[in-house]
């Protein structure tokens, strides 16, 4: 899909849009003791609203900077098409966003999407730094404000666990994605190794909290929040269920890092 479809629905490259209201096997889930994680719209906006500053820094800091070869990873399983659009939800700073912008040719849109407005602030500065051409969206990734089989690609990494209902951010996803388009999910996982998941868990549980809202500065618990969803969050063949239910086939996962990563890609049903 060329400039001219994209621009007929009023996208523009640098601006956003007012938000419209708003063979695979799963690990053992080890969950914490608490309750469910609160994924409401208003508690995950104002938490990444408050964290938006210090995002970047942290995350290069927890993961050890892992998180780039992860998204290198993702550009490279699913590239992007020669001519077309993608669309990356959920894009927080923009990050992935930015991967794509950076191996796409010409004729290829690059749209943003997040319901976040400081995380998208933060993504279109980077993108003035570099001379990316991103079109950035302020949109909620449960109404999505774009056209039926929009998309030859859509992606989201590290979001889809902080939609409210997962199913129904899959579903729009399905209905932006063209016939034939591809989805590529890369989100946290816990490792199928017990030895691996057990020291992991507990860094997961009992570190990163602590210094991440230490770093992050935020009084939001955004990084107690980061490791319960993680647990809570459906991994392998759970996962993939959920996305050949919203219209998706050929699902394929490839853990990534001993399993605290992973990367799904999925095609479009025809």
């Amino acid at each position: 899909m060329g400039h001219h479809s994209l621009a007929a629905a009023g996208f523009r490259p640098g601006c956003r849009m007012a938000e419209r209201s708003p063979a695979l096997s799963e690990p053992p889930r080890e969950r914490a003791a608490d309750a469910t994680v609160d994924k409401s719209g208003a508690r995950v906006r104002g938490m990444f609203a408050e964290i938006a500053p210090r995002y970047d820094l942290v995350n290069r800091m927890l993961s050890g900077g892992i998180d780039v070869w992860w998204r290198h990873v993702t550009v490279s399983r699913a590239p992007p098409p020669a001519a077309g659009a993608i669309l990356d939800v959920c894009t927080g700073t923009g990050d992935l966003a930015l991967a794509y912008a950076a191996k796409s040719g010409p004729h290829v849109r690059v749209v943003a999407s997040d319901f976040c407005r400081p995380m998208l602030d933060r993504g279109i500065e980077k993108s003035q730094r570099s001379g990316a051409r991103v079109e950035w969206i302020e949109a909620d990734a449960m109404r999505l404000p774009f056209p039926d089989a929009t998309f030859d690609l859509v992606t989201v990494a590290f979001g889809l666990r902080n939609i409210a209902d997962t199913a129904t951010g899959l579903a729009e996803m399905a209905r932006v994605c063209r016939p034939g388009g591809r989805l590529a999910i890369l989100e946290f996982a816990l490792p199928r190794n017990r030895l691996i998941r057990t020291g992991y868990l507990w860094y997961f549980r009992n570190v990163l909290p602590r210094l991440g809202n230490a770093v992050a500065r935020n009084g939001s618990d955004a990084y107690t929040y980061l490791n319960r969803s993680v647990e809570e969050f459906p991994t392998g063949e759970a996962l993939a269920t959920l996305v050949r239910a919203a219209g998706f086939t050929q699902v394929d996962s490839l853990p990534l890092t001993g399993g605290i990563a992973a990367l799904t890609i999925a095609t479009r049903q025809a």
